[in-house]
């Protein structure tokens, strides 16, 4: 360690940790990217400082122009990070203190370097919370712009991946735009509830000086400080409930990079990927692979793996602050890199991608798909029971098995066969297009109740 780095100790240490604690001990390797939330709160601290009268105002205006410096060095790439000077704070306090000389040193004036990582980790996981929240947004428009484009293609619905009852390909996209509502809804639940400041904690129990929490508090937009200093330096909980959220999310756009897979294939032929999404194989030139939605279905394991190992680290920590903590960001950054990128990708995928509509609606068409549609007219228009009404519609599908046919396909003496009650209209319910046009029942799949969702969801986001 140089002296200058041991003179940010005061003196404590004759000689610096040797390579393997220098190692192990920096976290400048990844938390550099806390530097714009480390100079706005070290900015917030220094005019509050001035304002308390704890520090002068010549020195708080050359400690602000020292910071700008330092944040404009560190924009272009010109600044000199070092491994020695172990974290972003004292690589910007010692380069603030080269700049500006002795005002520097009143910088760290009622602070700490524990209030001092939570208030930057709190300040950038909230910018991560809206940056998420905007790129959700846009997926949820993609998404959109396909459901308004095929409200009324019928394809099929399915339950265990076997063909249950037809809907529409603007319903099925519309339940993703739902999903991503929730998700938009917790992020924004977490960002509240992490919207509270820690500066002035300092190590743990506050401080002597007279400071004005509050100021810098309504500075760095949050909505008032922290009320126990124990809890504001030890708190993790804002990342764990951004993990917890991005988890969540991920896991619904893993359910969908899994449809895109399978749809895109050429067992299903339901969607064609642009040419920007996926990949040729080396060897096999009649293949078309959906990498990108590949690849965001793996990532997603990354962000789960995040959110146990915070966990895991916080399990065991009691009060206050454990150097066990410098294992939150690295975790949470690889997260938010993750999910922001499979947003991305996922949402220029979804806006490229183009639905075949014959094959959905083929598709929709077999696997005796309106068996529902016709029990349920067994029950309207013949007072059956439906369990009786589920039996003769079993019935009446073994014998198109064995037909090799389809419901729609069979003749009225075939299903009078089974049960004489049965009249010609029953075949009015049996094509797809009416199936899906009956589901009139409020978030059901008929095209109409899919239209009206659009113009709901259309208000919403704009």
């Amino acid at each position: 360690m140089t002296d200058n780095a041991n003179s940010m100790w005061g003196g404590r240490f004759a000689a610096g940790p040797d390579a393997i604690m220098e190692a192990i001990n920096a976290s400048i390797g990844y938390d550099r990217r806390l530097a714009p939330q480390d100079i706005a709160g070290s900015r917030a601290h220094a005019a509050m400082l001035a304002a308390c009268g704890i520090i002068s105002d010549t020195d708080a205006a050359a400690i602000r122009e020292g910071l700008l410096t330092v944040l404009s060095e560190i924009e272009t790439g010109d600044f000199p990070f070092s491994t020695a000077l172990e974290d972003i704070h004292m690589n910007v306090e010692s380069r603030l203190r080269a700049l500006i000389g002795e005002p520097a040193g009143r910088l760290h004036t009622a602070r700490s370097r524990n209030d001092q990582v939570a208030v930057d980790f709190r300040l950038w996981v909230r910018d991560q919370c809206d940056q998420v929240d905007a790129a959700l947004a846009a997926l949820q428009q993609s998404l959109l712009g396909q459901a308004e484009a095929g409200a009324d293609w019928v394809m099929p619905g399915f339950t265990h991946l076997q063909t249950a009852q037809p809907v529409t390909w603007g319903h099925h996209m519309l339940a993703y735009v739902e999903m991503l509502a929730r998700d938009r809804s917790r992020f924004a639940d977490a960002r509240k509830r992490m919207n509270q400041s820690p500066l002035g904690a300092a190590a743990l129990a506050g401080t002597s000086f007279p400071i004005d929490r509050d100021m810098t508090a309504r500075a760095l937009g949050f909505d008032g400080p922290m009320g126990n200093s124990l809890d504001a330096v030890s708190d993790r909980d804002f990342a764990l409930e951004f993990l917890a959220a991005s988890s969540i999310c991920a896991m619904h756009l893993s359910r969908l990079a899994e449809e895109l897979v399978i749809w895109s294939s050429a067992q299903f032929r339901f969607v064609k990927m642009s040419d920007k999404w996926s990949t040729g194989s080396s060897i096999m030139p009649q293949k078309r692979n959906p990498d990108a939605a590949e690849l965001i279905r793996a990532k997603i394991g990354r962000i789960f793996g995040a959110n146990v190992a915070l966990m895991t680290v916080m399990k065991g920590l009691p009060l206050a602050y454990s150097k066990d903590m410098q294992e939150d960001k690295e975790q949470t950054f690889d997260a938010a890199d993750s999910l922001m990128l499979a947003l991305a990708a996922m949402s220029g995928m979804v806006a490229d991608m183009t639905a075949n509509r014959d094959n959905l609606k083929a598709a929709a068409s077999s696997g005796f798909s309106t068996a529902t549609d016709l029990a349920d007219w067994l029950v309207r228009e013949l007072g059956l029971p439906f369990r009786e009404a589920h039996h003769v519609t079993g019935s009446l599908v073994a014998l198109a098995e064995n037909k090799g046919c389809d419901l729609p396909d069979l003749t009225l003496a075939d299903m009078q066969g089974v049960h004489e009650g049965i009249r010609a209209d029953v075949f009015d319910v049996l094509g797809v297009e009416n199936s899906v046009a009956s589901r009139m029942s409020y978030g059901g799949t008929a095209p109409a109740q899919v239209r009206a969702q659009i113009t709901r969801w259309k208000e919403v986001l704009t």
